[in-house]
């Protein structure tokens, strides 16, 4: 049987129509606070502008991206989650949540993603893997899987430890995978979530102010420690262009002006072909 060919001329039009150019020679410096950053074309892959970008650094919860992506991998947002005592004891931010109660995986999800609750990472970790280290096991592999091969996981949340490491390129890698899945790309587009537990009820509010203040804003998560500094994956949308822009170990109001300015850049200086 004959295979039908595409004619070369057909061919080069269809490969020009998917990829971006810079519309000047050579990036511009951007001055901006971070100690590595990205700037990726979500269509493509191809990185715009970057700064170490293959510096490894601690990710914060913007390591939860993974962490809902793999969970979104083995889970549907309507499964049920019977909530552990395990996932309790974990410190940082939380909703709450109590042992014994029933929440969704798209609950659960809500609650991390947006408000960065890591009482609702291992609730959801646990879910989906059995165990926190067969969980995180999935997330080191879905990240190979990805190119994100300079980065190792070793807890759902993000949570300090001293091998838990990234990339900024690694991070726009996944983030870029994770936007693909309309999940996903749903959730952290929110800016609020109705919340209703055994404890509270209320409003889930999204961390990430750019919703609020940049045009086409998207997503995704935001993330800071004594470690890891300031970070912020940020993604935008404009007449059919996305970026995604990564900044790792900014500073408090440096990291908003840093995703700013790398989004910028790329919405001016990029143009479809």
């Amino acid at each position: 049987m004959k295979h039908a060919r595409v004619k070369p001329a057909i061919g080069a039009f269809l490969l020009l129509s998917v990829w971006v150019f810079p519309l000047t020679s050579a990036a511009a410096e951007l001055k901006i606070a971070a100690k590595a950053a990205v700037l990726m074309n979500a269509q493509t892959g191809k990185v715009i502008w970057a700064r170490n970008k293959d510096l490894p650094l601690p990710p914060a919860s913007t390591a939860k991206i993974l962490t809902a992506l793999t969970v979104l991998d083995h889970s549907r947002t309507s499964d049920i989650v019977t909530i552990p005592a395990e996932a309790l004891r974990v410190s940082g931010a939380n909703t709450q949540l109590t042992a014994g109660e029933k929440l969704t995986v798209g609950d659960l999800l809500h609650a991390m993603l947006l408000a960065s609750a890591n009482d609702a990472a291992i609730a959801l970790a646990l879910h989906a893997g059995g165990f926190i280290d067969k969980f995180v096991e999935r997330m080191n592999y879905q990240a190979q899987t990805l190119g994100a091969v300079r980065s190792r996981f070793f807890n759902p949340t993000g949570m300090p430890h001293p091998k838990l490491l990234t990339t900024a390129h690694d991070l726009a890698l996944i983030t870029k995978a994770a936007l693909e899945n309309s999940d996903f790309r749903k959730i952290v587009g929110r800016k609020t979530y109705p919340w209703r537990s055994r404890r509270w009820q209320g409003t889930v509010k999204n961390s990430n102010k750019l919703l609020e203040t940049y045009r086409g804003a998207i997503g995704v998560k935001t993330g800071n420690t004594r470690e890891a500094g300031y970070c912020l994956v940020a993604a935008a949308e404009r007449d059919g262009q996305t970026h995604i822009a990564v900044v790792l170990k900014s500073q408090e109001k440096a990291v908003w002006q840093d995703a700013r300015k790398l989004l910028d850049y790329g919405f001016q200086n990029v143009t479809s072909s």
